[in-house]
C-alpha cells in the first residue's frame, strides 16, 4: 500500500471539503490518509503564490465560477453543514501549531475534526486562543494545554519544517495530496488520487 498524504491548512475551505470526502476514498481504496499540517501562509511566501482572494481580484467571472464549482462539489458529495466563515481570512498559525501538539499527544484525528468543524460549520473565530481552547475542550481535548503547547519552540520548528519540506516536494497551496512521490493539487483531484492509489497497489 503506498503512503498517502494530505497536506492541509485549516484556513482553506477546499481543504475542509476534501477532509469530508477523504473517508469515502479511504473506504473504497483501503488506504489511510496521513494528515500533514502545513502553514499555508508559509507555503505562499516560499513559492511566491497568493491566496485566491488576491489572485482573482479584478478578474471578471472567475471568482463566481469558483463559487459555482464549490457549490457543485458540496452537492455532489452530499456535504452537510458547510458554510462560509464570516471571520475569513483567519490567521491559522495557532491552530496549525496546535495540530502538531495534538499529533504529539496521539490525538491529531480528534483535533482535526474539531477544528475543521468549528471553522467551516460552526462559524467560530479560530485565531482567538480562548475560542480555540473552548472548541477543543468541547471535543474532549485539553484546550488550555494544547493552546499553551503552541508556544513550544519544538512545535514552532516542526511547523516550519513541515511547510518547507512540503514546498520542496512541489506544494504551492492547500489541499495538496501525495501518493508516494506523486503530487495532486486541489479537492477536485481526489478521483485522480484514488486512481493513483489503485495503480501503485497493483504495482
Amino acid at each position: 500500500m503506498p503512503r498517502v498524504e494530505f497536506h492541509f491548512d485549516f484556513g482553506s475551505p477546499n481543504a475542509y471539503l476534501a477532509h469530508r470526502v477523504i473517508p469515502a476514498v479511504e473506504q473504497r481504496s483501503g488506504a489511510k490518509f496521513d494528515y500533514v499540517p502545513v502553514l499555508l501562509g508559509g507555503v505562499f511566501k516560499l513559492t511566491g503564490n497568493v491566496s485566491p482572494m488576491e489572485s482573482l481580484k479584478g478578474i471578471r467571472n472567475k471568482a463566481e465560477y469558483g463559487q459555482l464549482e464549490m457549490k457543485r462539489f458540496v452537492e455532489n458529495h452530499r456535504i452537510a453543514g458547510f458554510r462560509w466563515n464570516e471571520h475569513f481570512p483567519v490567521n491559522t498559525v495557532l491552530i496549525m501549531r496546535g495540530a502538531l501538539a495534538a499529533e504529539r499527544d496521539g490525538r491529531l484525528a480528534d483535533y482535526v475534526e474539531a477544528v475543521f468543524r468549528a471553522m467551516w460549520e460552526d462559524n467560530r473565530k479560530m485565531d482567538d486562543p480562548g475560542t480555540v481552547a473552548a472548541v477543543l475542550d468541547a471535543a474532549g481535548l485539553d484546550g488550555r494545554a494544547l493552546v499553551e503547547a503552541t508556544q513550544d519552540p519544538a512545535i514552532k520548528q516542526k511547523l516550519i519544517e513541515n511547510t518547507e519540506a512540503s514546498v520542496e516536494r512541489g506544494n504551492f497551496g492547500s489541499p495538496t495530496f501525495f501518493v508516494g512521490d506523486e503530487m495532486f493539487f486541489g479537492k477536485d483531484k481526489l478521483r485522480d488520487v484514488e486512481d493513483e492509489i489503485a495503480r501503485q497497489k497493483a504495482g
